[in-house]
């Protein structure tokens, strides 16, 4: 069994939702949070979740991908009881057995997503048509090294690729990475 769990390629989440999930949550579409809004009176960070979040189960935060990921049964009860408790605590659900019903139709819908390999990225589009909030999904897939080109550069192309330059004559430049990484964590 699969369900989503969340991801966090860059920092991008934590800038464009309210709270954003932390990575390794496990999922639901989340479209239901937005059922009783006003959807003309959301704010920034509320429209960028409506449009393009996932709800992690942990923080109840928000997350642009997730990646398809095996579950245990165990931890797929734990992510219906998780979801069950928010369901009481956020939404007002009368009480743990309806909210319990109600999560479990959120994780088999989360589960149906998933009928992809693992480590496929799902990403999500939502509109609202007609009043309605129409969801679309989309996966992203490592390309097969065959279909990446022939030749020795292309076959193993990614974004950036660094090579070792032997020219003496350019200047050098030296990044403290790790200096910079401390000064990310104090902001």
């Amino acid at each position: 069994m699969k369900l989503p769990r969340t991801i966090r390629l860059d920092p991008s989440d934590t800038f464009v939702f309210e709270r954003a999930a932390e990575p390794g949550e496990w999922a639901v579409s989340g479209a239901f949070a937005f059922w009783d809004e006003d959807l003309g009176a959301l704010g920034p960070k509320q429209r960028t979740a409506l449009r393009a979040g996932f709800l992690g189960l942990g923080t109840f935060g928000w997350s642009t991908l997730c990646v398809v990921s095996f579950v245990t049964p165990a931890e797929r009860a734990a992510a219906v009881e998780a979801l069950a408790a928010h369901l009481v605590e956020k939404f007002g659900a009368p009480n743990l057995e309806s909210a319990r019903a109600a999560a479990e139709e959120e994780i088999a819908f989360a589960a149906a997503l998933c009928d992809h390999p693992e480590n496929t990225l799902l990403a999500v589009q939502r509109q609202v048509e007609d009043g309605q909030i129409r969801e679309r999904f989309r996966t992203l897939h490592a390309r097969d090294p065959a279909e990446r080109g022939q030749d020795g550069l292309h076959a193993t192309a990614r974004a950036f690729n660094f090579v070792e330059s032997v020219d003496d004559d350019e200047p050098v430049e030296e990044i403290d990475l790790l200096g910079l990484m401390k000064k990310t964590d104090r902001t």
